[in-house]
């Protein structure tokens, strides 16, 4: 209950306490918690104590909020080290979910001149363009727009890009793969991929783009991923 005597300020409190009962499950994933009013006569506070609460709480990710409805329990965000090159297939095994991929497109294409520069392509090389819808459990997490040089993999093909591609590069090359350059930056999702990844149409996504190396340096994929934002955090260890 409620320390009206302590330091801690009323709002905080009041954080804490509905932070307690969505550990607990008594407001559960997915489901909506008690209106402002009914907490603000439940902790006996103003309406305008528990909205500061509740925001707090949707800004941090654990609760959302839809307009007319309520505000609900959000799915916890996936952490996602810094470090390490692992690939999407690997990385959702780890956590115990079951990832899977819709294709939504896959061709041959000369790519364009940044991405060639990247790739250490000459000019009029071609590489397969991949776009594919990455799900956890089902969920969309993620769109991947990726490309791969010809010459790395020419039998590749739609069937083959389902399952983890980084898998199938090993056993292709006989290499192991070696480093990656990652860029990442905030922005807002665009109309075709909020369709896709089942968000509002302007809500903030992770763009990530990574150029990929085999062990002996040539470079095997550049890809650019938009993650959900409400679905992933990634975390970094930074040492002195």
């Amino acid at each position: 209950m409620l320390d009206k005597n302590s330091h801690i300020p009323i709002y905080i409190q009041i954080e804490e306490i509905i932070k307690q009962r969505i550990f607990l499950e008594e407001y559960k994933i997915g489901e909506n918690i008690p209106s402002e009013r009914e907490l603000s006569i439940q902790f006996d506070v103003s309406r305008m104590t528990v909205r500061q609460s509740i925001t707090n709480l949707v800004n941090s990710g654990l609760l959302y909020r839809e307009k007319g409805r309520g505000t609900y329990v959000a799915n916890p965000k996936l952490e996602q080290p810094l470090k390490g090159l692992t690939s999407f297939t690997e990385d959702m095994r780890a956590r115990g979910m079951e990832p899977s991929s819709k294709v939504l497109r896959f061709e041959k294409i000369v790519p364009p001149v940044d991405v060639a520069g990247d790739l250490m392509l000459e000019p009029g090389e071609e590489v397969f363009f991949v776009v594919r819808i990455r799900n956890a459990d089902a969920k969309p997490m993620a769109i991947e727009r990726t490309y791969i040089p010809v010459k790395i993999y020419p039998e590749l093909d739609e069937k083959k890009i389902i399952g983890s591609l980084y898998a199938l590069i090993e056993a292709k090359s006989h290499q192991k793969i070696g480093n990656a350059i990652q860029q990442m930056e905030a922005a807002i999702v665009s109309k075709e991929d909020s369709k896709f990844l089942q968000i509002n149409h302007a809500a903030p996504v992770l763009i990530i783009k990574r150029t990929s190396y085999l062990s002996d340096g040539v470079p095997f994929e550049l890809v650019r991923s938009t993650y959900r934002a409400d679905r992933y955090k990634f975390i970094s260890e930074i040492k002195r």
